[in-house]
């Protein structure tokens, strides 16, 4: 039976590596929602979805300036449920991966899990966290978690990145709690991959 794994959690958590490792250890392609965006902004139009364009308007300090960090968290909820079709279209008619596949990114979203695929017993999902604050300054300051500028983020900046992406954790948490699915507080070391295997019933 063709196997498929969703990878979500909040973002700085390490989603990408830990799909990477998944990939190697299972012998499975994996793609990210990041992609999936990109391909459907291309055919869409913003006046028609426009959720899927959330960040088209302003670089990353403007945005972070604008909105506060709970009303961040919110958008980026709603852009992961506009992605959400094109990661359930890939799901349920791939016919490339023949062995399945692994997809990875903050569009995974409990509810929608649940709501699309409640009793598949070939497609798993895990969630996973990191609420180490320094390691996601770390992050923040290497990398901008929606843009790829940090070198023009203030300090005050970088810190309204790590508030909201740790309000963006708490709302998914209490998804992930509501609809009793696996949550996996990473720690960014070797033991990690094997937790996640674990609570895919995998390990």
């Amino acid at each position: 039976m063709k196997q498929i794994i969703l990878v979500g959690g909040m973002p700085a958590a390490g989603k990408s590596t830990l799909a990477e490792n998944l990939s190697k250890h299972l012998n499975l392609p994996w793609i990210s929602t990041d992609q999936i965006g990109i391909i459907m902004r291309e055919v869409a139009t913003r006046e028609k979805y426009p959720k899927l364009f959330t960040w088209e308007d302003y670089n990353g300090v403007q945005y972070l300036n604008e909105f506060t960090a709970d009303e961040i968290a919110d958008r980026e909820f709603a852009k992961s449920e506009a992605v959400w079709p094109g990661v359930r279209k890939l799901i349920k008619e791939d016919d490339f991966w023949n062995n399945g596949f692994i997809i990875e990114g903050d569009d995974i979203l409990p509810h929608l899990v649940a709501q699309d695929f409640p009793d598949s017993s070939n497609i798993k999902a895990v969630f996973i966290g990191d609420h180490d604050i320094e390691r996601i300054r770390n992050v923040v300051s290497a990398r901008a978690v929606v843009w790829d500028d940090p070198a023009a983020y203030s300090n005050s900046v970088k810190e309204k990145e790590v508030e909201w992406v740790l309000n963006f954790s708490e709302k998914l948490k209490s998804q992930v709690l509501k609809y009793k699915m696996p949550w996996v507080e990473v720690e960014k070391n070797e033991y990690d991959l094997t937790k996640v295997l674990t609570a895919l019933g995998l390990g």
